[in-house]
């Protein structure tokens, strides 16, 4: 009975998104559906205070402060200064500048902790600046597409911190456990590129001039401040001398501090940065604030706990329970962006993982995984809308050239489920095994 009023509460979801509804108001209309049909319980009151509640969390507002970060270093030099610092020290490596979309990628996706920043940021400067020394176009773009999730994977990232909240996990936790994967998934993105060169040897351009290492260094200085940013970040996370709230707010200083270090800090990009990111902060909160709501709907009917025991009668192994969270969220990523496909799910997907036995630190960096795949996956892609605006190619174009890259992906998410102490192996260190 209580599964069939789920389904009746995913079609008007569904009917809800198709109509062009906003996600967060879907949420609260879904979630009041389901309390006055289904339940003795007055939806009004739940409404007011979820959605009460699921904002004055300290927790999360390290989110503003992480977009703000974004938002400041998006709008200033930072990215110009990274390819050169990074450029010099690639030249004798299979698929030389070609790595500076993945590396580029990973240093400002680690001060940004958004996809759609990092990817815009990186491909403003790579993009003209490989095409115009040879480079092959198609693998650009895929690289640029692929790794520009990484921003969203690598710590500090707003993804990260949404999930936290919404399994009320750790913050400080997802975000060491984000470490080795996105290493992992940068080596297997330089490595395909390395492969794709030495096989087509003919589509890369004529060797360039060697740099001695007085140049290399003068021109990595450009790299000192923000490699100070990210280092100042993670060093007092570890250290446990501020929690992650508090080191949002070190971040947005430290970006202010970088920006006017440069000269790039004026009024109109301080105002653009501030309106930015409490557009984008805003939109995020509305959707938790209806996820909660609709979390509160699922608790009174007592749907997820019916879930959760219907997929336990059915025996699933772990790794089929996995297989098919794989395939629903693949799904989901073709119509939903990766922070909606988190709280859509969370209050279903996440009684069931903990019932499996999988541990929810780890199942965060599965999913921020497959949010990256649903980033590189049509029709809707943020990435590739990104790219799309900025190149003029179809965002189907986009799709196929990053088809290598994208199954990087996949096998970085089998690496970790068939070795999860890939993902929980430094948070445990750093900070001692999870207390149940």
């Amino acid at each position: 009975m209580l599964l069939s009023v789920g389904g009746l509460l995913l079609i008007a979801m569904l009917v809800l998104l198709a109509s062009g509804v906003w996600i967060g108001i879907t949420l609260g209309i879904t979630g009041w559906i389901g309390q006055a049909l289904f339940t003795s319980t007055p939806p009004g009151m739940n409404l007011f205070s979820a959605f009460w509640e699921s904002n004055v969390s300290w927790e999360l507002a390290a989110l503003p402060l992480f977009v703000w970060m974004g938002e400041i270093l998006f709008r200033t030099k930072l990215s110009e200064q990274m390819f050169e610092g990074l450029a010099p020290w690639l030249s004798r490596v299979p698929g030389r500048l070609m790595h500076t979309t993945i590396l580029g990628c990973g240093v400002f996706g680690s001060v940004s902790g958004s996809s759609a920043a990092t990817c815009a940021t990186i491909a403003k400067v790579a993009l003209p600046e490989l095409k115009r020394r040879g480079y092959n176009e198609q693998l650009a773009l895929g690289s640029l597409a692929t790794a520009g999730t990484l921003g969203i994977l690598i710590p500090p990232s707003i993804t990260m911190v949404v999930y936290a909240v919404a399994a009320d996990a750790s913050i400080i936790r997802i975000f060491l456990a984000g470490f080795i994967p996105s290493a992992i998934l940068m080596l297997l993105f330089s490595g395909y590129i390395a492969w794709w060169s030495v096989r087509n040897k003919h589509l890369m351009p004529p060797a360039e001039p060697r740099y001695s290492l007085a140049e290399k260094l003068r021109l990595s200085a450009a790299l000192i401040p923000c490699v100070l940013l990210i280092v100042f970040i993670v060093w007092v996370l570890i250290a446990g001398w501020a929690t992650a709230t508090e080191c949002a707010a070190y971040g947005v200083l430290g970006a202010l501090v970088i920006a006017a270090a440069g000269g790039n800090l004026t009024w109109e990009n301080f105002k653009a940065g501030l309106v930015g990111a409490t557009r984008l902060s805003c939109m995020i909160m509305f959707i938790l604030a209806g996820a909660a709501f609709l979390t509160k709907t699922m608790a009174f009917t007592g749907i997820p706990r019916e879930l959760a025991e219907w997929v336990n009668s059915m025996h699933l192994s772990p790794y089929a329970l996995i297989a098919a969270l794989v395939v629903v969220y693949l799904v989901l990523g073709t119509a939903l962006d990766g922070i909606s496909m988190i709280v859509l799910t969370s209050a279903v997907v996440l009684p069931m993982v903990q019932l499996a036995g999988f541990d929810l630190i780890w199942f965060g960096i599965f999913v921020v995984l497959l949010v990256e795949i649903a980033e590189v996956t049509p029709p809707v892609g943020f990435n590739l809308f990104v790219l799309q605006s900025m190149t003029g190619k179809d965002s189907n174009t986009i799709a196929r050239a990053a088809l290598p890259f994208f199954a990087c992906l996949v096998v970085c998410i089998a690496v970790i489920t068939v070795f999860p102490e890939v993902v929980t192996w430094l948070p445990n260190y750093v900070m001692g095994p999870e207390k149940k």
